[in-house]
């Protein structure tokens, strides 16, 4: 029996990728009478006859995009045109978070920025609190890829397909302008495929911003700001929630400017959102 990774499905051909090649084949139709679904990212077993017989138990899976056994989420962020929508970023990292994969930022259209204090303030915030944080200025960011499977996600338009092609380019990925009537990108990645980079695979994903955090509770979107988790110890309550509580002490270093001010406030929007 042969073994490889589900890389790329189109209609009812699933290609396996090998130590060795890449083979192009069919599921199994027990599968469907079991009513389990292969998905991009699967470790699976293949016949000599081009049929895939067994799906490896997952350790994480998404719906939207339809991956599973993701590492980590690369969170590509414009600096500009579109405008860096700190709400987004946090809000992907929410999602993120809460799927158990690690998040990692990378800003492009470094020169597009207006404003460089505040893109700076920003970028060392997220460092602070843990994150690893790349530009588009070079290609440092190839380091993270090895023996790893990554979702490249984030706004339309940031140039996620022109990262990737700027990490290698023999990918050659569809990109497209920007609307100058919305102000953002056209989505041009159709469907969900793995590229080799950095000795892994990265995918780039159509739809991953797109998801909202209605199946998200509130403790889970609380205890996803990892700047808040230490910092719960010293409020007057053990399951505070850091918005109507006295003497919280997130509420505290906000004041100060400890703690990014757009991060409390987008965290609150998203409390109301789930509470809607």
């Amino acid at each position: 029996m042969n073994k490889g990774r589900i890389v790329k499905i189109v209609s009812d051909d699933y290609t396996i990728a090998t130590a060795k090649e890449r083979i192009v084949c069919k599921a199994k139709g027990i599968f469907r009478l079991q009513k389990i679904t292969p998905m991009v990212g699967d470790l699976v077993e293949f016949s000599d006859e081009k049929v895939i017989n067994k799906i490896y138990p997952r350790k994480n899976q998404l719906q939207r995009p339809f991956v599973s056994n993701v590492d980590q989420v690369v969170i590509v962020m414009s600096t500009n045109h579109p405008k860096l929508s700190t709400y987004l970023l946090d809000k992907l990292i929410v999602i993120i978070e809460y799927n158990r994969i690690i998040p990692v930022i990378c800003f492009t259209k470094i020169d597009l920025l207006t404003n460089k204090t505040l893109f700076s303030n920003i970028k060392s915030y997220y460092k602070k609190i843990g994150y690893q944080v790349f530009t588009n200025e070079n290609n440092d960011i190839l380091k993270i890829f090895t023996n790893k499977i990554t979702v490249f996600a984030g706004q339309t338009g940031a140039g996620k397909s022109s990262l990737l092609n700027q990490l290698d380019k023999r990918l050659q990925i569809k990109t497209d302008e920007i609307s100058k009537a919305l102000g953002r990108g056209k989505h041009t990645t159709r469907h969900v495929e793995l590229y080799d980079l950095g000795g892994g695979f990265v995918a780039d994903t159509p739809g991953f911003s797109a998801l909202d955090l209605q199946a998200i509770s509130k403790e889970s979107i609380r205890d996803s700001f990892v700047e808040f988790k230490e910092l719960r110890q010293h409020c007057q309550y053990r399951n505070c929630f850091h918005i109507h509580e006295e003497d919280c002490q997130v509420k505290k270093e906000v004041a100060v400017g400890t703690i990014l001010k757009s991060r409390y406030q987008n965290y609150l929007k998203f409390c109301e959102e789930v509470l809607k």
